[in-house]
Parts: structure tokens; sequence; C-alpha cells
């Protein structure tokens, strides 16, 4: 059982780590090892040989290994990432990198994604340490650079040339699951993530013929580059229901007592109301336009234009994906993945999943613990690649107006502390255990 130790630390760990400003604005724009350095104190301080790694200048990341009770035993690697997407100081009520606890409450960039779980760690470790706990399976614990931008400098870099670390690795957990779903209506749902959509960011661009704008241009780059992009924003894609998204459905049908009508899905969607946002968005494929790059002067027809579009693809629909963009382009349209990643998908019959539920379950009685696919991604997605599965579990007990997705690169991220202490106490109970 985590200590008191363990629960102030929790909090203590979550403030220091959100005050160390590790904004990653792409492009290589960005020094985590300032944080990577924290994290490294506090595992050496649980006795543990944290090895730090970078392929590019303080690009830093950490990889600890905690041996386990049963060699026989598959290992565990549990992640996270150190730094935030950006903020802007101006919009939020407290400073974003302040780690302020006020009211309960610890605030800052980083306190939801994913600082919170960081911090989480490294405090049950530290626990452990000081009980002399030591875990059935041999755990890694890996905290990474990157993950905000392409992960080249962090979980990609690790699984590319440092496999050898995460030998007998299966299975890991990192975000985003667990956390508290108010539905509205009095029910605690508490999501687990068995799976993500692919990443598939993308770059058109259009070609034609410059000018004079004055003159008629049949071969304008900028309205063709206009077209593809309307149609692609507009276009609906089909159902497609992969069986971590089936299993959500039915398990929720059952809790809001619902017939699991597959037939007719934006229909059972309506019926769960609020619920459904856990699901919506992983129901189909999709593409939203983000970036427009067009010309010089208002009166010169540019040669080219560009745009960006950031793309999602379910488990099994990226051959889809891929032949749906080439229609919506059209001819006249060029496009290409500035950025690409596998979708996943993990069980939700395992051992490891049953763990996470009961684990989530012994703390948070009155939930009703349900799988569900990120519309997003994580790290998850490179260590894939060397056959671990993913899961996203960083436990969260939520009050009731807290919009835990609505914080995620939002503005006023925070997290309240008996959040923090509820995470603490259900990952303790999960990794002794898993």
């Amino acid at each position: 059982m985590a200590d008191q130790q363990a629960l102030d630390e929790v909090v203590r760990f979550t403030s220091d780590l959100i005050r160390i400003d590790t904004t990653n604005r792409g492009g290589g724009d960005c020094q985590e090892r300032p944080a990577a350095e924290y994290a490294a104190e506090q595992l050496a301080g649980a006795g543990l040989q944290p090895m730090m790694l970078e392929r590019t200048k303080g690009r830093t990341n950490v990889v600890a290994r905690i041996e386990g009770s049963d060699p026989s035993a598959d290992a565990l690697l549990v992640h996270g990432h150190l730094d935030v997407v950006p903020a802007e100081a101006a919009d939020w009520s407290v400073h974003p990198f302040s780690g302020e606890i006020r009211d309960g409450v610890v605030w800052g960039r980083g306190a939801v994604d994913m600082k919170n779980m960081d911090a989480m760690i490294l405090a049950v470790v530290r626990a452990w340490a000081r009980q002399g706990v030591r875990p059935r399976r041999d755990l890694v614990i890996a905290f990474t650079a990157d993950e905000e931008a392409s992960a080249e400098d962090g979980s990609g870099f690790l699984a590319d040339e440092h496999p050898e670390l995460f030998e007998g690795c299966t299975e890991g957990v990192s975000e985003s699951g667990a956390f508290t779903f108010h539905d509205g209506a009095g029910r605690q749902i508490y999501p687990i993530a068995a799976g993500e959509r692919g990443t598939g960011w993308l770059k058109l661009t259009a070609r034609g013929r410059a000018g004079h704008g004055s003159k008629v241009n049949k071969e304008n780059a900028v309205t063709r580059l206009a077209a593809a992009v309307t149609r692609i924003g507009e276009h609906e894609w089909p159902l497609r229901l992969t069986p971590t998204v089936r299993a959500a459905l039915a398990e929720l049908a059952a809790l809001y007592g619902i017939e699991t009508d597959l037939t007719d899905v934006d229909r059972l969607l309506e019926k769960l109301g609020p619920a459904a946002k856990l699901v919506e968005a992983t129901v189909r494929n999709s593409a939203n336009p983000t970036m427009l790059e067009a010309g010089y002067k208002l009166n010169v027809i540019p040669g080219e234009a560009v745009a960006y579009v950031d793309g999602r693809y379910l488990p099994g629909g990226e051959d889809e994906f891929r032949a749906t963009l080439d229609l919506l382009t059209g001819p006249d349209v060029d496009w290409e993945f500035s950025h690409r990643e596998v979708a996943l998908q993990a069980p939700v019959d395992s051992p490891t999943y049953a763990r996470m539920r009961a684990a989530v379950e012994e703390f948070a009685p009155e939930g009703h613990v349900v799988p569900y696919c990120m519309s997003g991604g994580t790290d998850a997605k490179q260590f894939s690649r060397l056959g671990i599965t993913g899961y996203g579990f960083a436990p969260l007990k939520l009050p009731e107006g807290f919009d835990y997705q609505a914080l995620f690169h939002g503005v006023d991220e925070r997290v309240p502390v008996e959040a923090l202490h509820f995470g603490v106490r259900v990952l303790d109970r999960f990794l002794r255990t898993a």
C-alpha cells in the first residue's frame, strides 16, 4: 500500500516537473534534459541505476529496470514522456510553468499530459524501495523525450537503437486511461485504453501556373488546393468497428440497459448520451485540415500552394485511408505523409487488462471500467516495434465537472491533489500484481 510519503511525493514531483519547462515546439526545439536529470535522481534515490540516453544533445531519455521475483514472467514496460506542448502564459489563470498548488489542485502545463503520471511512477518506485517491495515481473521504467512531436529523439530512438534495454517486455502501460468520466447522470466510468488510431499527418502540394493576379488563370494552385482541402474536410468517412470499439460499445450499452445494435451505431451513440464521447471519435477514420501556406504577394498567383492535414486511421484502416486520400486530392494535388505511425490494438480479455480493472475497482468500487480506443497516439506506437502491446493506464479519480479530456493541450491544465493520491494507490496496486 502506498504510504504517506508516496502521497506527499507525487504532489511535489508533479509540481517540480511542471516548473521545469520542457516545451516541445517541434523541429527539435525542446530540451528535456533537466527533467530527465530530475527523474534519474529520484530513481537513483530508490536504489536503481538509471541510464540517460540521447540521440540529440539535450533530448534526454531515462531508462531503468526493476528486477521481478518471477524470472519466468515477461517484463512490463511502464513509460511516460517528459515534454509538453506550448502554453501561452497570457491565456492562463496562473503561469503555466509555476507548478502552483492552490485549493488542493496542482496547476501547470503537463499536470495532465503527462507529468502527473511521471510523478506517480517515481513515487511508487521510491515507496517500494522504502518498503522492500519487489514486483512479480521485471519492470522497465522509461521517461522519454519528444512524444509531443515525432518521437524520433525519444521512444523511436530507444526502440531502434537500444532494444536490448526492453528485453523480455511484452506489454506496456502509459497514458491515457483509468480516469474518471462523469456521464452527467451520476455514473462514474473509468475507460482503460486498449488501442490507438494510427497517425497520418499529411502534406498536400498543389502546383499550377504562376501569373499576375488580374489575369485569367485556369491552373491556379491556390484554387486547386482549396478544392482538395474542402473535399477532405467535408468527407464523411464510413463506419468501421474494431474489436476494442465493439467491446466498448457492448459494455457501455449494458451499463445503460440499451440493446447493442451495431447495425445503427450512430443511433446507439445518441442513446449513450455524454458517454458517447468515449467512442465517437474512433468509429471512423478522420482527416482534418489544419494549416495552409500559399503565395507571397496579393497580386501574384503563386505556382505552388501547400496544406497540412491531421489524419488518423483505425487499426486495419490504413489502406482505405490512403486510397480515399488519393481520390479526395484528385489529379492536381499531391500528398505525402509528413509523419506516419501505426494504429494499435490490445486485447481486452488479457490477464493484464483484468488486473488493471481490479486495481481501479478496489479504490473506486462505485466506478464502471470499460475499454476504449484512443483517438490520438502515444509512445506505445514506437515501442510496438519491439513487440510490446500497449495499454493506456494513468489512473486519476476526478470530481464531477472536471473535464479531463478538455485539459489535454488546453488552457489552465491542472490536476487535483486527491486525483494524484488515487493514482498512486491504483498504480501501486496494479504494478505489484501485474
